[in-house]
């Protein structure tokens, strides 16, 4: 039985060699609906973080032959401010690739694809796009660019300037049938399994080069090491879940028996039994 290794190694170890490079055009390419080119992998400041300034973390950084920045960040751990988190990290890569002196139309179009393996917000889908438009408060029309920006910057609309934002809530991904080539590489950011079947864009690459089997002992080893470290965070992030909503309980309880509510009353409330609502 053949096996893979997770995105997010794969990221880390093989995916910044050139010759691998077709694996992530193709992951790119089947999320954005375009044919994406890998001119090459760049280190960003993003990848620091000090005691002073909240750098985005980042996975790995791809810049296309057109040019276009493509930040990719995988998140296992909850974080409450992600979102503000997304754009600053956009800001600082966005200025940051801007050279001194140069004409603000210079600016690339920017990507910040995020993989969440955690609740974040609140929303049932597995896929969601950053779709940011300027709409008129009284005629509620969409504000375009004029021809001669079209024609000078390539765009179409305002929003093709401003950076695009995906969210991919691999947890989300419930579906029993594929029914969009994309979805054959979220299954696999889910399950880190590529059936046979599989046909999107770098599946094929992705079959032959993330293969567990392929690795040396070593690698084998420190692989090994890291999902099991992984699998440790994970639950102590949900014991520390479910000891939080003990807590929670327990506060409720004490604050229905303040008001002399009665415990069966306060055990059907809480969900505590009577045991323990008596103890309090």
């Amino acid at each position: 039985m053949r096996t893979y290794i997770s995105f997010d190694w794969a990221i880390k170890k093989i995916l910044r060699d050139k010759a691998n490079f077709d694996v992530l055009e193709g992951f790119l390419s089947e999320l954005l609906q375009i044919d994406v080119k890998i001119q090459e992998i760049l280190e960003s400041e993003a990848n620091k973080m000090t005691e002073v300034d909240k750098y985005d973390r980042v996975d790995i950084l791809v810049k296309s032959d057109k040019d276009e920045l493509m930040l990719i960040e995988i998140q296992y751990d909850s974080e409450v401010d992600y979102f503000h988190r997304m754009v600053y990290g956009m800001s600082k890569l966005i200025s940051q690739y801007l050279q001194e002196g140069e004409p603000y139309g210079k600016l690339k179009r920017a990507y910040s694809i995020n993989i969440v393996y955690f609740d974040l917000g609140e929303g049932k889908d597995y896929l969601y796009e950053y779709r940011g438009e300027f709409i008129g408060i009284s005629q509620n029309d969409v504000l375009l660019p004029t021809a001669f920006q079209k024609d000078r910057f390539r765009i179409n609309t305002v929003s093709d300037i401003f950076p695009k934002y995906y969210i991919i809530k691999a947890k989300n991904f419930k579906k029993s049938k594929i029914e969009h080539s994309f979805e054959e590489w979220v299954y696999f950011l889910q399950t880190s399994d590529i059936p046979d079947s599989f046909q999107a864009k770098g599946i094929e690459q992705a079959r032959e080069k993330l293969r567990y089997e392929k690795m040396p002992d070593l690698d084998k080893q420190v692989y090994q090491r890291h999902i099991e470290n992984r699998r440790i965070e994970m639950a102590v992030t949900e014991t520390a879940k479910i000891e939080g909503r003990k807590e929670e309980k327990i506060t409720i309880a004490k604050n229905l028996k303040s008001l002399g509510l009665p415990n069966e009353t306060i055990a059907q409330a809480t969900g505590l039994t009577i045991e323990e609502i008596n103890e309090l």
